[in-house]
């Protein structure tokens, strides 16, 4: 998927910071809409010798090719061990982190001291930044406050909320906004998706997320997922939580528990327009449903329950048993129809 096409007012404003360039940027939208993709071409583009007229990196010179082998010297890359493995995880063995550790920026201590080495920028992408805790957060901030000569960092954040404040004001922000419905679909038709309206409105229009969710795996939790929820008062929370709590462990770290509380959370929020009788936003082969349910739930129970979602799906990213903590879950939805 082409993400310059997807955001090229977004690939036109950061071309534009070439000549006064930052010390920091920070990319901020919602998950799967390409911040990262986006990120990596500019990194490039700033890294290439000879750039093209359009911006983008030529790929032929040396340091194109040193960054496309991931050794460029003037290249760091901060992210979760997690989104980097390359392999399974096998049983026993320990489960990659998915936080950025304090020892992966501290490393950044003698990169950062040294002097350039193709005498342009420096340049480290932080993905995704809320994944520091505040610790490492803290770290960082020493390094924004004073920061290098010739250097730039490019933060990528799904939930720029959950970043210190002050690492937000030492950044220029970049929004990077949902694309037009039309230019998506296409873009996903193109990449041979099937079903892309439904698969993008579950990813709540970013194209990059819609891919994840229907590859390999995904569309079978998820039915399994939204046949229960549609089931009402019916629902079976200790038998649900087992089914989900055994695909998880199965996927081998592919499918996290806070993936299935963000379906969740997309599922009250249908539940939520259907109260107030508007359209279904994520679930759309499923609107009859959610219509049918919200009609037998108190709105006051509705909006309790998404609030409470909204601490559980932090809860998520914390080791914990999974099978328990979704048997709660589910049992707090089934007591939503309670009489």
């Amino acid at each position: 998927m082409n993400v310059l096409t997807l955001h090229e007012k977004v690939w036109t404003s950061l071309l534009a910071r070439r000549d006064q360039m930052p010390h920091a940027l920070l990319l901020v939208g919602q998950k799967g809409l390409g911040k990262f993709e986006l990120a990596r071409h500019f990194a490039a583009s700033l890294l290439c010798e000879v750039p093209q007229e359009n911006g983008l990196a030529c790929g032929k010179c040396l340091a194109c090719n040193w960054y496309e082998q991931g050794n460029h010297p003037d290249f760091r890359l901060l992210q979760p061990d997690a989104l980097s493995e390359e392999t399974d995880v096998e049983d026993g063995k320990k489960k990659p982190s998915q936080q950025i550790t304090i020892d992966q920026v501290r490393g950044l201590d003698e990169f950062l001291n040294v002097g350039t080495h193709r005498h342009g920028l420096r340049i480290i992408i932080v993905n995704p930044a809320e994944a520091m805790n505040r610790s490492t957060a803290n770290s960082l901030l020493k390094t924004l406050e004073e920061p290098a000569p010739s250097t730039l960092f490019l933060l990528i954040s799904n939930e720029p909320l959950r970043l210190l404040p002050t690492i937000r004001s030492r950044c220029q922000v970049v929004p990077v906004p949902v694309p037009q419905h039309a230019v998506a679909v296409k873009a996903l038709v193109d990449d041979g998706l099937a079903d892309a309206e439904r698969w993008l409105a579950l990813a709540g229009g970013s194209p990059g997320l819609a891919l994840e969710l229907s590859a390999s795996g995904q569309g079978a939790w998820l039915e399994i997922l939204i046949k229960r929820l549609g089931s009402g008062r019916n629902i079976d929370p200790l038998g649900l939580a087992g089914e989900l709590e055994k695909v998880i462990k199965d996927s081998k770290g592919k499918l996290l528990l806070k993936a299935v509380i963000e379906a969740v959370q997309k599922w009250l929020v249908d539940l939520n327009l259907a109260k107030s009788g508007l359209p279904a936003r994520y679930f759309l082969p499923q609107q009859a449903t959610t219509t049918a349910l919200a009609d037998m739930i108190p709105g006051i129970r509705l909006i309790h329950f998404y609030r409470d979602l909204i601490k559980r799906r932090q809860e998520a990213e914390q080791p914990l048993n999974a099978r328990l903590f979704l048997e709660g879950v589910f049992l707090d939805y089934r007591a939503l129809f309670a009489n």
